[in-house]
């Protein structure tokens, strides 16, 4: 016999489908699906495009996170709007994967995750700052061909370093605090917006006086199309042929080809690069017994001993993708049940 309470809870029940959930996200959303008994979240390991937008009809939220771009045309925003739905919720601070404007015409609001763990990132930062500033990878090129002679790689102590960074907000601001800490000689901060709670972190200044001075420059802003290719040929030979350049934030910001070639010609002494444009083509891929990736220059990378390289993992710890998910999908639920998330970015 069936129970007709039951089946009346059913018929009313949230559905949420999550897009492109990866295996450590998984654990995330169990936990918060268990959480809330009266919603239920299905997933999939697939990216949201044109393709697989069908498979959000009969849902009444989405939440999805990935690199690469759901559409070239407006036509997977109508479809959402046609099947009831009137939100995306991000599992990521960027939104580049995302056409805002499409979205809002198609009665789409879009949140984010502005700040799932700015300590995350600013660490990793600091590792390829250390990396860098120590010559880590040039010592450990050595040390594989029993090298052991140190000369030539003597490194600079903090102290004595001018640090530039560029997008002083929550996660720049997190990186001063740590040089600040560390006891760096100078700060310098550049923001489209100089914050004042951040005055005591940074000495704010503009783009031209970081490249001539700073010793180490590091990335924190965000992407959008007035900031592709922000650091190209000509940003490169302002900077000093000793500076250290940090990229942490999102690849399309830095030219790499001229990168590579500032690197190869000696106009910057070295580079940590977490993000870089055109990766969707290799990370989160494996390639083993290839004698070539779909991302050539990345090999050029790869096979310069002044660079430190990781794979977009700046955000990978336990804290921030537990954050990422479940904010994304508190955001979801928010939306769907008539009540405005914090985190809307295209209203």
């Amino acid at each position: 016999m069936f129970d007709k309470n039951y089946i009346r809870v059913v018929a009313f029940l949230t559905k949420i489908l999550a897009y492109n959930i990866l295996d450590y996200e998984k654990e995330f959303v169990l936990e918060w699906a268990n959480e809330h008994p009266d919603v239920q979240v299905d997933f999939n390991s697939i990216e949201l495009h044109d393709d697989t937008v069908h498979l959000a009809k009969g849902y009444d939220g989405i939440d999805y996170r990935q690199r690469s771009k759901l559409t070239d045309s407006p036509d997977l925003y109508k479809k959402l709007h046609e099947y009831g739905i009137h939100q995306l919720a991000l599992r990521s601070a960027g939104v580049d994967s995302c056409n805002l404007d499409w979205a809002k015409e198609n009665g789409l609001t879009v949140t984010n995750v502005p700040s799932y763990s700015p300590r995350a990132v600013a660490e990793m930062t600091l590792t390829h700052a250390m990396n860098l500033i120590r010559h880590i990878p040039q010592f450990q090129k050595r040390m594989r061909q029993n090298d052991y002679i140190v000369t030539g790689l003597r490194s600079t102590e903090i102290s004595n370093m001018t640090i530039g960074i560029i997008g002083v907000g929550r996660i720049g601001s997190t990186v001063a605090k740590i040089f600040k800490a560390l006891g760096a000689k100078r700060v310098l901060g550049n923001d489209i917006k100089e914050n004042d709670d951040y005055r005591d972190l940074v000495e704010y200044t503009t783009k031209e006086d970081i490249y001539k001075n700073a010793d180490l420059i590091t990335m924190h802003t965000y992407m959008s199309d007035d900031n592709y290719h922000m650091i190209s040929t000509d940003q490169f030979k302002q900077m000093k042929n000793t500076a250290l350049f940090v990229n942490c934030s999102r690849g399309p910001i830095v030219d790499t080809d001229a990168l590579v070639k500032a690197l190869e010609t000696g106009e910057i002494a070295g580079a940590g690069i977490d993000v870089i444009q055109d990766e969707t083509k290799i990370f989160n891929q494996s390639f083993p017994g290839a004698k070539e990736i779909p991302l050539p220059v990345y090999t050029k990378l790869m096979n310069m001993e002044n660079v430190f390289l990781t794979p977009h993992v700046a955000f990978y710890t336990d804290h921030a993708v537990k954050n990422m998910v479940k904010q994304s999908l508190d955001d979801t639920l928010l939306e769907i049940t008539g009540k405005p998330s914090p985190h809307r970015i295209n209203v």
